[in-house]
């Protein structure tokens, strides 16, 4: 497709949640134009788990969980696609007491919001989920949560907005915003310029770069996850299963997702050290989680320039899609792990392994909602490993705040002046 002139909106990336807004967007009528630099769904919304959960989530999330389940009940009708969603359920089981606390603390909290999640008795597992000799402490079920293909889904949904009447853009990057008197005017493309009143930012690990070439210090760093795929396999749980270090789902082929729960690579870079003050809290808390790593990663982002003009090559067309190699050590233990909880695994075949970089904040809740100190920037990123199952809710509550209907659900949590760094600059402007 061709670059138009003008849009109502711009949207820049086209994973998940880039392609969910020009979705909902188009389904209102607004003429939305879409540009990715590589393809869709080429990074981490084509490499992530394909959980859909309600379970788990932070307290602030719940909401916009509990939306995003009803509109993944509804993708395949409304892409006219084939997203692959299914309402399988997803169990986490616990091996502990201290697990188990945990759990039942998050139960307490979620409770307001109806969600059909309930505990299990050790006896009961064994049933729900076949084939672990384990004795495990107990265990937390959501019947309604579920599982979808990522690739396959995010293809669809962009699909879907192209009928809708959107222009998607694939090879096309975003070098940078166009402003005019203080405020957002359209996008500067590799292309051309393209004029429109608002600009979503859904650039997933790239956001922070685009928004600190425009003055705009968003806190957001990345964590990097590693996933393999199985051959097909028969007699094993259809449910999605997170254990205490291993994670299941079954996929539309016969073969399995699996990772290794609860352990992923932090690379220190130089925005480890700028964003220090920030991560601390989240680092001191999720320590047993965290991997940290200084190696190649840190020369590759210190030679990337942090300011650059918009008329000539950006970073962003220097690398069209990020493929980082997963971590090897990370897979075979989350194999072994899962082998000796479930062994009817040990017979798999590793068909495909994978990494991908998840664009994360302090507090692990994503920034959705409008930038104050360049109007009509809207950012919808930073969504902490969370972003596919909740992006068509994401998408659809971004569509209703740059169109002025009544918000999916209430997008005060997700406020970008929440950080103290970005409270500053809302002060200032």
């Amino acid at each position: 497709m061709s670059l138009p002139a003008q849009s109502d909106v711009a949207v820049i990336g086209g994973g998940i949640i880039g392609a969910s807004t020009a979705l909902f967007l188009a389904r209102q009528g607004v003429s939305v134009t879409l540009c990715e630099k590589g393809r869709i769904g080429g990074e981490q919304s084509s490499r992530n788990w394909g959980w859909c959960r309600s379970m788990g989530r932070d307290a602030r999330e719940i909401p916009l969980a509990v939306e995003s389940l009803r509109l993944w009940q509804q993708m395949d009708a409304l892409t006219g696609g084939q997203t692959g969603f299914v309402a399988c359920g997803i169990v986490n089981l616990g091996a502990s007491d201290r697990e188990l606390a945990a759990q039942q603390t998050w139960l307490e909290a979620a409770r307001r919001h109806q969600i059909a999640t309930r505990e299990l008795a050790a006896a009961d597992i064994a049933a729900l989920v076949p084939g672990s000799p384990r004795r495990w402490a107990g265990a937390v079920l959501t019947p309604g949560d579920g599982r979808a293909e990522p690739a396959a889904a995010t293809e669809a949904i962009a699909a879907a907005a192209v009928r809708h009447g959107a222009t998607v853009l694939t090879g096309c990057a975003v070098r940078g915003l166009d402003t005019v008197g203080g405020r957002v005017a359209g996008v500067i493309t590799e292309r051309g310029r393209l004029a429109a009143a608002s600009v979503v930012l859904a650039g997933g690990a790239w956001s922070r770069l685009l928004c600190g070439n425009h003055g705009l210090d968003l806190p957001q760093l990345s964590v990097l996850g590693s996933v393999l795929r199985t051959a097909p396999l028969s007699g094993l749980p259809e449910i999605s299963v997170g254990g205490p270090d291993f994670a299941f789902r079954k996929r539309r082929d016969g073969g399995y997702t699996v990772a290794r729960r609860g352990a992923s690579v932090t690379d220190i870079t130089p925005d480890s050290f700028r964003l220090f003050g920030d991560f601390a809290p989240a680092l001191i808390h999720d320590w047993r989680e965290l991997r940290l790593r200084l190696g190649r990663r840190f020369i590759t982002e210190w030679r990337i320039p942090r300011r650059f003009a918009l008329d000539a090559t950006t970073p962003f067309e220097r690398m069209r899609v990020l493929d980082p190699a997963p971590v090897g050590r990370l897979l075979d233990a989350g194999r072994r792990n899962l082998v000796r909880a479930f062994p009817g695994f040990a017979d798999m075949v590793v068909a495909e392994t994978w990494a991908g970089l998840m664009d994360v904040t302090p507090d692990a809740v994503p920034v959705i909602g409008p930038a104050a100190v360049l109007p009509g920037l809207f950012l919808a990123t930073g969504f902490s490993g969370h972003g596919f199952g909740i992006g068509p809710g994401a998408g659809r509550l971004m569509a209703d705040l740059i169109t002025g209907h009544a918000p999916l659900v209430d997008p005060a949590p997700f406020r970008l002046g929440r950080f103290r760094r970005s409270a500053a600059l809302v002060r200032a402007g």
